[in-house]
């Protein structure tokens, strides 16, 4: 009995994953834009009292970085609300051609050894930040930034 439920199971799997490789996926929703680059909204909380060494390190190093490897910066932002982080948050967008353009372009990122250096130098008296979030996002097909 145990064989037979087991073979059953198998098979169903087996042809669940078979019909879902075949069939292609749906098309967006008509309201994501089907031109849209892939964006990035990052959103560091830095370290007390790490802030301003966090802002140098991007000034001096990691903008220059994300150049070089095809990430397009769209821009840098601190909260103006206190109780939303203003003294310790750094929020930015960067967009790439395409979601998989993104994941080169971090992997090149993160290897290169002027980005281990300045990250090295300035983490010399303690981590820069302590909590990361990202959220990748595509444009909808009325958003004027594509």
């Amino acid at each position: 009995m145990r064989w037979g439920l087991s073979i059953a199971v198998a098979s169903t799997l087996a042809t669940a994953a078979v019909v879902m490789a075949e069939t292609p996926a749906p098309p967006p929703p008509a309201s994501l834009a089907s031109d849209s680059r892939c964006f990035e909204l990052r959103t560091y909380t830095a370290a007390p009292g790490k802030l301003e060494a966090l802002h140098a390190r991007f000034r001096d190093h990691t903008t220059a970085l994300f150049q070089k490897h095809g990430m397009t910066v769209v821009g840098y932002w601190v909260p103006r609300d206190k109780d939303k982080g203003a003294d310790n948050t750094l929020v930015y967008m960067l967009a790439y051609p395409d979601c998989a353009a993104r994941e080169k372009a971090w992997q090149a990122f993160r290897a290169d050894p002027d980005w281990v250096r300045a990250r090295d130098a300035s983490e010399a008296a303690g981590k820069l930040v302590e909590k990361t979030d990202s959220v990748l996002m595509t444009a909808t097909d009325y958003s004027p930034m594509k």
